[in-house]
């Protein structure tokens, strides 16, 4: 178990009991590093697993992590939400804590009371400022404030609340009324009365404490107060905790999470062990660097605990960075991107479109619909929640009486599936009904999935046999997964807001509308705030694998109001060097006008260097003129002899090839190409204008006289 970690995930499943905190940065294997850590403990007698509780921040998450814990040969580990906990708990305990009475109906959304309770306190409300109330409402009692201390808390939080603050703790006050006469809890509520049920009732929490002895807990970083309560009762005083995060990964603040509980960990608990994992497996070194070079700047609290990464993986291409003149343009050059990507291989759910606000989407899904890239919405509604798929595995149990046993598993499924109307053909033009065809595929591929590997069930004892290859056992696969919400991969483009990201990665990722205004949004005001849109791009950064693009629009829509790009792109090198991600600040000495350069091909405006150089995007074609370059490099390599300096000291090979593509005729040309400044017109100058006029080496640079130099 520990010879596959790196020693920093070493030392943290090694770490003794008691207090633990991983200081995880994205793509170092903390989901690896944790498991393993309960696993090696349970494994060599120090812990059982049955006295484990892991608190994770999605159904997933938990349900990968007790994927991942059955695989390393430990069952029996409670893998589950602070919300899945609690309420197991509180439906266990509320005969005992209500006096025979079950534990209410748990609301599925506050927008239905929420609306009654503002119409109450003189407010008429459309769905969309209703749910704007139910989300400061939810605020408000994750950070356990009263209505009657909301309008303080509001301003010392400096919320920018829906109504005046005043009028929002009225409708606060009126949802608890309204809530309580229809006889229903929210997930606040059923968090709140755990906490009331162990630290009031001492038999409840001997109980508990006895069945829950080594926590753990994920994503630490995005905990709120009121969970941070529920927590600190089922520790009861004791100190068996390992905690794991990122706080350049804090991006939940608007709901209440905090990165205080991680910033303070050490404090709060003396003596702590504190492991910080820095090799990033997911991202090219390239990726790595601009990361690093974006949460270099950061300031506040969570930069404390900043990280900076070390790329493990073999080094990949520079991320582009692209300017275009208004965002219908940039969407339309995404969508092609995108389809050149799926044409050479990459597929179309290892690629994702991000951006700060839902309402970006649209034009992405209008340019790929154009385009004939399939692409799905991230978070719009969960793969088992959709009318379709809930149709499929209605029809998938029908087909389990009526399929002939023997019949291949992916074929049993096509087979069934004919009766929802779905065939394994070309999928359907338009949105809406090419998301339903991509969905019911997904279920196929799984299928196919699934018999190739089957996954098996424990048996007791560290014992697991392989589940059949039948179309019975893969819809009770189904019918497991949809109660984890574990979701399946579609083969499509994603597309989703920087927050539904989190925890997410892909192949290749496209960072868009990277513009004042968008990010950071113009709603961020204080320097905290600031700060967390940050955060953002850095976690839209570190989801890419292998190939990543940035871009904004100069104008929302063509013949717009002028923006300029997000502050929070690192400064890049104008004088023509090197742009490679997360290099430093160009001193001031080297620095040159900033003069914008265009694709002379497109027409884009092109920032990172060796784009600069060839004065083409690096997808648009080479019209590179190969007896030039051949003449180029020979002259060069002469060059170089006679001055005893390696060649790229003369001129780069980027800088042959974009003088053997631009073709330069008169100086000012000649300096026009980034990497080329007085200093080397003087000395090469007249020779390279006079290859490019069609010179041969031997009578700029005769050999004899460079054998011989004076």
């Amino acid at each position: 178990m520990l010879a596959g970690l790196d020693p920093e995930q070493r030392t943290a499943v090694t770490a003794p009991a008691g207090p633990v905190c991983v200081l995880a940065g994205a793509g170092t294997g903390k989901t690896r590093a944790v498991t393993s850590r309960i696993a090696h403990r349970a494994l060599t007698g120090a812990i059982s697993p049955r006295h484990v509780l892991a608190v994770t921040f999605t159904a997933r998450a938990a349900a990968e992590m007790r994927a991942r814990l059955t695989a390393l040969g430990v069952a029996g580990v409670q893998a589950r939400t602070f919300h899945a906990a609690a309420l197991r708990q509180m439906r266990y305990f509320a005969p005992r804590l209500l006096h025979g009475r079950a534990l209410p109906e748990l609301l599925d959304s506050k927008v239905r009371l929420v609306t009654l309770a503002a119409a109450r306190a003189g407010l008429r409300t459309d769905r969309a400022a209703a749910r704007d109330l139910a989300g400061e409402i939810e605020w408000a009692k994750s950070s356990l404030v009263e209505p009657g201390e909301y309008v303080v808390a509001a301003a010392k939080a400096q919320r920018d609340t829906p109504h005046e603050p005043a009028k929002v703790a009225e409708v606060f006050a009126a949802y608890e009324t309204v809530k309580r006469a229809n006889g229903v809890i929210d997930f606040e509520d059923l968090l709140r009365a755990a906490v009331w049920g162990i630290e009031e009732h001492p038999d409840v929490a001997e109980q508990i404490r006895a069945q829950y002895r080594h926590f753990v807990v994920d994503e630490y970083q995005d905990v709120n107060p009121l969970q941070q309560r529920l927590l600190d009762a089922w520790l009861g005083g004791r100190d068996d905790l390992t905690v794991v995060g990122d706080a350049s990964q804090t991006i939940y603040s608007f709901t209440g999470a905090t990165s205080a509980y991680l910033v303070d960990f050490p404090r709060r608990h003396r003596g702590a062990t504190v492991v910080r994992l820095v090799r990033d497996y997911r991202s090219t070194p390239q990726v790595v660097g601009l990361a690093n070079a974006v949460i270099a700047q950061a300031r506040g609290s969570e930069a404390r605990l900043r990280l900076e990464l070390v790329g493990q993986r073999p080094t990949g291409p520079e991320p582009e960075l692209r300017i275009f003149t208004d965002e219908p343009t940039e969407a339309t050059a995404v969508a092609a991107r995108c389809r050149q990507l799926v044409t050479a291989g990459t597929p179309a759910r290892e690629i994702a479109v991000l951006f700060r606000t839902n309402a970006q989407s649209e034009a992405y899904e209008k340019a790929l619909t154009e385009a004939g890239v399939p692409y799905v919405v991230q978070g719009a509604e969960r793969f088992f929640e959709r009318v379709e798929v809930r149709q499929a595995m209605v029809a998938l149990r029908a087909a389990t009486r009526s399929i002939p046993g023997e019949t291949p598993l992916p074929a049993a499924v096509v087979e069934a599936l004919a009766a929802v109307g779905w065939a394994p053909d070309a999928p359907p033009a338009g949105g809406a009904v090419r998301e339903r065809w991509e969905a019911l595929a997904a279920l196929v591929q799984l299928a196919e999935e699934y018999a190739a590997t089957p996954p098996v069930l424990p048996i007791g004892e560290g014992a697991a046999v392989e589940r059949p290859v039948t179309l019975a056992a893969f819809t009770e696969e189904l019918h497991r997964r949809a109660a984890q919400q574990h979701v399946p991969t579609v083969d499509g483009v994603t597309l989703a807001s920087l927050h539904s990201a989190k925890g997410l990665e892909w192949d290749a990722v496209f960072l868009v509308g990277l513009a004042e205004g968008t990010l950071p949004t113009g709603y961020a005001k204080t320097p905290e705030q600031v700060e967390e849109e940050r955060r953002l791009l850095y976690v839209g950064i570190t989801r890419a694998r292998q190939w990543l693009w940035l871009s904004y629009a100069s104008a929302r829509s063509p013949g717009g109001r002028n923006r300029r790009p997000s502050r929070f792109l690192p400064q890049l090198d104008r004088s023509g060097g090197s742009e490679r991600a997360g290099a430093g600040p160009v001193p001031r000495a080297e620095r040159r006008r900033n003069v914008v350069v265009s694709c002379r091909i497109c027409g884009a405006t092109l920032l990172a260097g060796g784009d600069r150089k060839l004065g083409r995007c690096p997808t648009c074609p080479s019209d590179v003129d190969e007896d030039l370059l051949e003449r180029l490099r020979d002259w060069r390599q002469r060059v170089a002899g006679a001055q005893r300096v390696p060649a790229y000291v003369v001129f780069t090979d980027a800088t042959l090839t974009a003088l053997a593509e631009r073709r330069p005729g008169r100086p000012e040309e000649l300096i026009a190409i980034a990497g080329i400044g007085p200093r080397k017109l003087g000395l090469y100058g007249e020779s390279v204008l006079a290859l490019v006029g069609g010179a041969t080496v031997d009578a700029i640079c005769p050999k004899e006289s460079l054998e011989n130099p004076s």
